[in-house]
Parts: structure tokens; C-alpha cells; sequence
């Protein structure tokens, strides 16, 4: 490849707009250019990187016996409404009515599909288990596309879909793709990508693990405990408390306090800490309305994940009118009486826990000397139902180990795993029959990787401050050769066969154009290829080339009768 044909433009400037150095890098160095939000065209150096990640995913999901296949972009509503999933997923799904008026959707994912291709012909315990995969286009309507192609709205991914007969099977299976998984990345340049257990969300099912790139430019928030080697996403981290119950419990005691709404100022008024106390945090249900009072310790914060993945639905905050009985700043368990429907939950972080502070359901008063055992009656508010929807902290006990230790650490999502059971398959009617002649359900898996998230990832975790550090196996060439002063006879000559002779013997190279060296070098550093050979007139006048790396390890001068091999052996 001829660098003066290659199309787009690189910058000395960083964009203002670009927050990551990901993003900057793409955007100066001439891998994407912006469309419209969260949607970008891509130039060639990024495509030939892309290719090279589908290929080692196409290598690594066959290896595992996965079958390519490939399901439209557009898929008609029907398909969405047999798994219930066109009303019960948000904005993120695009819908559209079709000139013949028939409602159709653009595929944020794919498991409809999958079911649809393949329940006609796996109707026989004969046919499983099996795995099917595709790379294809997809688009998610997300809210706030950020950071450049870690969240976008149009993108490309590699999602897989296991079929199975039995849990334990599916176990199997899920165990040979999280190897792959991790073969994946190590090959795609970043082995120190860690698998977290997580959230399955909205695509259902029992198990599910992240697989994060730790890095402070990251979105998502990872539990992390380095005792036992603990590592969970902040959605799926259990919250323990490790705050005894005092031996003794105070009298529960009215006190006026005027002026006091919120959780700190009660504390600060009795001179206690804020994990000795219960505040109350109020939702409503999006589908009616209905109200959700949680209880929970003063110093914690509600997962509103956990919450959501309790009641089965979303939530927002809540508007507390006179008519539904709650007293702003002043809610608390002793004596709550809604006039509305309503659910109360308490977290366990409450559970067994005594002498507390919380509001006392009247204007101006508060309670001490709360007991959760003593004074927290089911017939005031229903069932007591401790649950866990706080949301884990540094220095939070590990769920695994029990020592308080955990860490927080943000990170990027480069790819996830779901066993999802029968959620889809149920709900489609797919069935086979058994051994034994009986019609049974069977279990699915679900396996993704966003191939340009991927690439941005090995960008973010391999760059200085001039550009990318690429990959051998994933750089969009392997060598660029540097004629500094081609309008030397010697310089061309010999960068021109060697040039030829790269191409021949099936060498990635790309050929620099005649431009000033220090251009030449910053474009280099910008195109991050590997292996970098600078032929110059003063090279040429000592018998040498200079062969040097883009990772800074390796600089050489190298005899002209020896470079081509050199580039080989490196290579």
C-alpha cells in the first residue's frame, strides 16, 4: 500500500471534542470520522484492523465447533413480541412501520432470531447440542453514546448461541467459551483483560460474566477483592454488612427536630454516624405508578439495579403527593401507612440491626433507639422483606472471602457470556423430543464481543503520546517503510525493491510518500504499525537501514544486504 493513496487525513492537533485518548487517537490519526451521534465511518486502517479481530474471532469460534451464520439487521416485531421483549425493553430498540405498515425493528441483539432459525430443525435431542454465530451490524439506540466507538449506536459485534439439553451441558460449554475468550484477547493484544460475574439485564438468565479492560477511562464500575481474587461488576456484587448488633437496645424515643430532613443533619443532631441510622429512599414502578419505600442503612446507596431485577420492573423517582401518606424527610418504618399501593422493602443491611435513628412518619420528629426486631412490626407495614439492593463500597466486606477489603476499579466492556436457560426458548415454543419420546424445552447461551469497542479497548490499553502501539496480530500493516529523501536516486532505488520484495514474499507494508521527515514520523507514530524501516541518504552512505519498533523496544542499524531477512525473522 502507497500512503499518498491512502484516503483521510491525520492531524497534529487533538480534537477538543474527544474526551479519551482513544477517541483522539482515532479521530486525529484517520480511523474514523464522525456522522451523527454514537455513528461513525471508518477509513481502511481500521477496517484492516477490524478483519484481522474477525478473523481470530471466527478462528477462536470455530475451534469450539461454532457455525457462522447470519440474521438480518431488520427483524419484524412479531419475532420481539413472542419472547415479550418488543414492550418490555426501552428506547434502545429502534421501531419503525414498514411501507405495508407492518411493525419492524432494527436488531440490537439477536436471541429471537437465533430461536426462529433453528426451532424447525432442532426438534430431535438427536440434533444437540449446537452452536451458532454471526458478525454482523447492529444498532442500540443508546441515550448517551460517548468516548467514541466504546459506546456507539451503530456497531458490529460477534454474538454466539449455544443450544443444549441440560444445564450441565450448557455449564460445559460456557466453561470452552470463557477459554476461548480468553484466548481472544490475549490475542488481540490485551491478555490483561479480566472476567468479572455480573448482571444478566435485560437478556435474562441465571449466570452471566463481563470480560473488563481495567482502566480509568472505563464506564463501568468492578468489585475487586486481591485477598481471594474476587471480582464481580457493581450490579451483581452482594453488599455485607459487618455491623454487629449493640448488646443492649435503647428505648425507642420520639424527638422533635425541626428544620431536619435529611440523613446527615439527623445524625449530626444526635451526634452519631450515619451507618447507625435508616433512611428511606422512594421509587415508583413505571407500570403503574405504584410506590417502592426501600429502607436501608443512612450510609449506603440503593442499587437500582439489584432493585429493579427484584420487583421485575423498571423504576423512577418518586413523586410524593399529600394523597399517598408519605411525609417527605420524616418517612421511617415505626408506624408507615401509605394510601396507595406499595411495596416496603429493607435491605439487609439492616437486618438485626438495633439503636438507629429514622424518620417518625410526622412533621418535625424523628426516632432513636430503632430496633429492627423489636420495633418493626408486620402489621404496620406487610411483610419484613430483607433483600440486598445497596450498592457495594470500597472497603466493603468481600462476598467471598469476608475480609473488608474490596476495591473499586472502573473498566471498559470488551465482551460477555450469559447462560440464559429457557428464557427465549420457552417463551418462542420451542421444543425436542427426547430420548424417552417426551417434548422438552431447551437451554440456551448467549456469547458476545463488539468488534470496534474491541479495537478501541487495544487502543486505550496500548498508546503513548503520539499515537497507537498496535498489536502484530491486529496492526493494519506490519512494517512501514520510511524513504526520507526519496528524490535521492539511492534512497528510491533500494526502498523500492525492498518495497517489492515485502509485497512478494506477502509482507503487510505499507510505503511512506515524499513528504518531510518529521511529518513522515509523526503519521508513523499515528499508524502504529509494528516494525518501522527508515531508509535515508545518510543510512545509505554507511551500508545500513535502520529497523526500529513502534513499542521502542527494538532499535537496530541493520546491513542493506541483510534487512529483509532481519524484517522476516522479526516478523
Amino acid at each position: 500500500m502507497k500512503l499518498e493513496k491512502l484516503v483521510g487525513e491525520r492531524f497534529k492537533e487533538r480534537p477538543a471534542d474527544c474526551v479519551i485518548d482513544s477517541h483522539a487517537i482515532m479521530v486525529k490519526g484517520g480511523y474514523i470520522k464522525y456522522m451523527a451521534n454514537g455513528i461513525y465511518s471508518s477509513y481502511l486502517p481500521l477496517r484492516r484492523i477490524v478483519r484481522k479481530i474477525e478473523q481470530i474471532l471466527r478462528e477462536e469460534m470455530d475451534k469450539i465447533d461454532g457455525q457462522e451464520v447470519q440474521f438480518p439487521v431488520v427483524m419484524p416485531a412479531s419475532l420481539w413480541d413472542e419472547s415479550g421483549r418488543y414492550d418490555s425493553i426501552g428506547d434502545e430498540l429502534l421501531r419503525f412501520t414498514d411501507r405495508n405498515n407492518a411493525k419492524m425493528v432494527l436488531g440490537m441483539t439477536h436471541e429471537e432470531a437465533a430461536v426462529h432459525l433453528v426451532r424447525e430443525y432442532a426438534q430431535s435431542y438427536t440434533k444437540y447440542p449446537f452452536m451458532i454465530y454471526q458478525i454482523q451490524t447492529k444498532f442500540r439506540d443508546e441515550a448517551r453514546p460517548r468516548a467514541g466507538l466504546i459506546r456507539v449506536r451503530e456497531f458490529t459485534m460477534k454474538d454466539a448461541y449455544s443450544f443444549h439439553t441440560s444445564q450441565e451441558d450448557l455449564e460445559q460449554y460456557y466453561q470452552r467459551v470463557h477459554k476461548a475468550y480468553e484466548r481472544i484477547f490475549e490475542r488481540a493484544g490485551i491478555p490483561e483483560v479480566v472476567s468479572v460475574a455480573s448482571d444478566s439485564g435485560m437478556m435474562g438468565g441465571s449466570l452471566s460474566h463481563e470480560f473488563m479492560l481495567l482502566t480509568p477511562i472505563g464506564e463501568d464500575s468492578i468489585v475487586l477483592c486481591d485477598d481471594c481474587g474476587y471480582k464481580a461488576n457493581m450490579e451483581a456484587a452482594e453488599n455485607i454488612s459487618d455491623i454487629p448488633r449493640a448488646a443492649e437496645s435503647a428505648e425507642l424515643e420520639k424527638v422533635h427536630t425541626p428544620n431536619i430532613h435529611t440523613i446527615e443533619d439527623i445524625c449530626e443532631f444526635f451526634g452519631d454516624k450515619t451507618n447507625n441510622s435508616c433512611k428511606a429512599v422512594v421509587y415508583q414502578k413505571n407500570s403503574d405508578d405504584s410506590y417502592v419505600v426501600v429502607f436501608i442503612r443512612g450510609d449506603l446507596e440503593i442499587n437500582e439495579t439489584k432493585l429493579v431485577n427484584y420487583l421485575g420492573d423498571q423504576i423512577h423517582a418518586a413523586v410524593i403527593t399529600e394523597e399517598c401518606g408519605l411525609n417527605a424527610g420524616y418517612i421511617g418504618p415505626v408506624g408507615l401507612h401509605i394510601n396507595a399501593p406499595h411495596v416496603v422493602l429493607y435491605d439487609k443491611s439492616l437486618e438485626g440491626r438495633n439503636n438507629l435513628s429514622c424518620g417518625a412518619n410526622e412533621e418535625e420528629y424523628h426516632f432513636k433507639g430503632l430496633d429492627m426486631e423489636r420495633d418493626v412490626k408486620a402489621r404496620d407495614i406487610g411483610d419484613v422483606n430483607y433483600v440486598d439492593v445497596a450498592k457495594i463500597y470500597a472497603g466493603a466486606v468481600c462476598p467471598s472471602c469476608g475480609k473488608p477489603v474490596i476495591t473499586i476499579q472502573k473498566g471498559i466492556e470488551v465482551g460477555n457470556i450469559f447462560q440464559l436457560g429457557t428464557k427465549y426458548t420457552k417463551s418462542m415454543k420451542m421444543t425436542y423430543v427426547d430420548k424417552d419420546g417426551e417434548r422438552q424445552t431447551p437451554i440456551m447461551g448467549c456469547y458476545g464481543i463488539g468488534v470496534g469497542r474491541l479495537a478501541a479497548a487495544v487502543c486505550e490499553a496500548h498508546h503513548d503520546e503520539y499515537g497507537p502501539i498496535w498489536p502484530k496480530e491486529i496492526a493494519p500493516w506490519q512494517v512501514h517503510l520510511c524513504a526520507v529523501r526519496p528524490d535521492n536516486e539511492e534512497v528510491k532505488a533500494f526502498a523500492d525493491d525492498l518495497y517489492e520484495k515485502m509485497q512478494n514474499a506477502g509482507i503487510e507494508v505499507i510505503y511512506d510518500r515524499t513528504v518531510s521527515a518529521g511529518v513522515m514520523f509523526a503519521d508513523a507514530d499515528l499508524l502504529g504499525i509494528p516494525l518501522r524501516v527508515i531508509v535515508s541518504p545518510r543510512n545509505m552512505k554507511q551500508g545500513i537501514v535502520e529497523v526500529t519498533s513502534r513499542d521502542k523496544t527494538l532499535k537496530e542499524q541493520v546491513p542493506v544486504e541483510n534487512v529483509f531477512e532481519e524484517i522476516q525473522k522479526y516478523l
